[in-house]
């Protein structure tokens, strides 16, 4: 049995979900196409052909959702806002239809007594946008600023945690550089531009909220690995130092007024779009800082490959989940530790953290997943672990509250604590749900003895 104790009596005990994983809905109340509905409908794209086009049906079943949330006994819920629901057009007209959505779901969640946690950006930028050249033009960030300042207008009188980005490394490297993501593009100028547009997106946003209510708690949401090499050839330890570059530091040491990291700079070989006050907006102070964590990276020099010329080894005799990748609670620990060291983070939130595998209904009706709740139960143990070790660990929104859309590789990949049948939309909490809901009572019942 873990023993999570250290963690502390205002712990957050959550899970997260995104827009256009669970919510379908994608043609209804005015919302307009998004990269991820051109994307998922391209040929080729996406596993199995799926789409997000009814996901989860959140759009028209989130109160059956909120119930599984307070079955749970969640703290905290973690969402995204849709842009193309609220700026069909990425700018322009406000549809008050899609701000209506939000607002009936913030006021059930805290009705509930489930705390709110919004992200305005997880990867589904407005097709209108993106054919005006998308991120890799700073316009692009420049209308981002202005939807953030929309909807921290309409929804900031009650959700008062905000993250502006989700993973901005997927959509700059996976989505620019490798191009299995949307847009789908492969090249390493467009995919660096958007690194920071990206960036100077979250600057601006970080502005309208703050000017929008001065009591919002925000912050941004990174999926980080550590990175260590194979063997101790100097080129594996060289590349592995450049895949944490390309991992990490790109997207942690900007926000931490360290600026761009040189070394990265000279590998890509690109010109930042920086203008005069870009680094001082983007490295405005933080009130907390989201942590996505599911594998560490074991690396070996890879001189042929795209930028930063690393790749990952496959390590055979490892715990893997469905989606191949390694188990290992300790990497998170260690990200925890890193974060609070050496970047000084004021609160650190693990905003997903999760596993992939093949999940079937029972003759019993029941979902059984063992591993995942072992999975679970290591790594909040990794929390706990780091805790005591004086990182100022928040909270845990688990990835993910149900069975989703699970972005190039469609829906085979479930990660809920929640089975979704897609035939039916019928819900069913998982072993591992059950057990989520176990360790939240008793974490209460321990702060309760303790007061």
């Amino acid at each position: 049995m873990n023993d999570l104790s250290a963690l502390p009596a205002d712990f957050v005990w959550g899970a997260a979900t995104s827009a256009y994983q669970i919510e379908g809905a994608v043609d209804e109340d005015g919302r307009t196409p998004s990269i991820w509905d051109t994307f998922s409908h391209t040929p080729g794209m996406v596993d199995n052909g799926d789409t997000g086009d009814t996901a989860c049906d959140h759009y028209h079943r989130w109160p059956e959702d909120l119930e599984l949330m307070k079955s749970l006994g969640l703290d905290g819920y973690r969402f995204s806002i849709a842009w193309p629901r609220v700026l069909p057009q990425g700018s322009g007209p406000v549809n008050p239809a899609g701000l209506a959505f939000y607002d009936r779901l913030v006021d059930s969640l805290l009705e509930a007594g489930i705390t709110p946690n919004a992200t305005i950006y997880h990867w589904d930028l407005p097709q209108a946008l993106q054919d005006k050249g998308g991120w890799p033009e700073r316009e692009t960030a420049e209308r981002y600023g202005e939807y953030a300042a929309v909807v921290a207008g309409a929804l900031g009188d009650r959700v008062k945690d905000w993250a502006t980005f989700n993973e901005p490394l997927c959509s700059a490297w996976i989505g620019h550089l490798e191009g299995r993501m949307a847009p789908g593009w492969t090249d390493l100028t467009a995919a660096v531009r958007t690194s920071v547009h990206l960036h100077v997106g979250h600057g601006l946003a970080v502005q309208a909220l703050r000017a929008a209510h001065s009591d919002l708690r925000i912050g941004i949401v990174n999926n980080l690995s550590p990175c260590v090499p194979a063997t101790d050839r100097e080129e594996d330890v060289a590349a592995a130092r450049r895949a944490d570059g390309h991992t990490n530091r790109w997207w942690l040491d900007p926000v931490f007024g360290r600026g761009y990291p040189q070394d990265m700079v000279e590998v890509y070989g690109v010109d930042l779009p920086l203008k005069d006050g870009d680094l001082e907006s983007i490295s405005a102070p933080l009130d907390w800082v989201g942590l996505n964590y599911y594998f560490p990276q074991t690396i070996v020099d890879d001189p042929t490959g795209p930028a930063p010329y690393a790749k990952m080894a496959y390590l055979p005799d490892l715990p893997r989940t469905a989606m191949d990748w390694e188990v290992n609670a300790d990497g998170l620990e260690q990200l925890l530790v890193r974060l609070h060291e050496e970047y000084a983070a004021p609160r650190i939130l693990i905003t997903e953290n999760g596993s992939s595998y093949r999940d079937v209904v029972g003759p019993d009706g029941q979902v059984h997943d063992p591993e995942r709740t072992q999975y679970l139960e290591d790594h909040l143990a990794a929390c706990a672990r780091a805790a005591e070790r004086g990182v100022p660990v928040g909270g845990y929104y688990c990835w993910s509250l149900m069975d989703n859309f699970e972005w190039a590789y469609g829906y085979d990949k479930r990660f809920g604590l929640v089975h979704v049948d897609y035939d039916t939309q019928k819900r069913t909490v998982k072993t591992s749900g059950r057990r989520y809901a176990d360790l939240i009572a008793a974490h209460r019942r321990r702060v309760r003895r303790a007061a």
